[in-house]
C-alpha cells in the first residue's frame, strides 16, 4: 500500500525530486505580490469551479499555478524573467510536451488588470470543458 502511495505522489508531481519539492514549499511561503493577488482569485475553486495549486512541482520545474483537471500551467513573469528567456522557453517546451497548456502573464498585467488575466484563464477553461 505504501508503495502505491509513493507511485501516485510521483505521478502527481511528474517525478519531481525532493529538492524541487522543497524549493516549491519555500516559494509558497514567499510569493510575490502579483502571485498573491492572482492566488486570491484562484484558490478555493473560485474560477469556474476548477482547483488550482500554487508553486506546484512538476518534473524538474515549479509551476506558479497548476490546474490538473484542465492541464493548465499559469506562469507569472517578474523582473527576473527578463534575464532567463532561454530557461522559460525550455520550461514551456517541457510543459507543452507533457500535454499542458502554458499561459504567461507579466507582474504588471496581474497587478494592473487582474480582470483581463482572469478572463483569459476562464476562456481557456471554458474551451477545455467543451472538448
Amino acid at each position: 500500500m505504501t508503495f502505491l502511495r509513493i507511485i501516485n505522489k510521483s505521478k502527481a508531481n511528474h517525478g519531481a525530486d525532493m529538492n524541487t519539492k522543497s524549493k516549491a514549499r519555500e516559494l509558497r511561503k514567499n510569493m510575490t505580490d502579483a502571485e498573491k493577488l492572482l492566488w486570491g482569485k484562484l484558490k478555493n475553486k473560485q474560477l469556474g469551479g476548477f482547483h488550482f495549486r500554487r508553486q506546484h512541482p512538476y518534473g524538474m520545474y515549479i509551476i506558479d499555478f497548476y490546474c490538473d483537471k484542465a492541464n493548465l500551467a499559469v506562469e507569472i513573469d517578474g523582473e527576473i524573467h527578463k534575464y532567463r528567456k532561454q530557461y522559460d522557453k525550455e520550461k514551456d517546451e517541457y510543459l507543452i510536451n507533457t500535454g499542458l497548456k502554458v499561459l504567461r502573464f507579466s507582474n504588471e498585467e496581474v497587478k494592473n488588470d487582474i480582470e483581463s488575466v482572469l478572463q483569459r484563464i476562464q476562456i481557456y477553461l471554458k474551451d477545455r470543458l467543451l472538448l
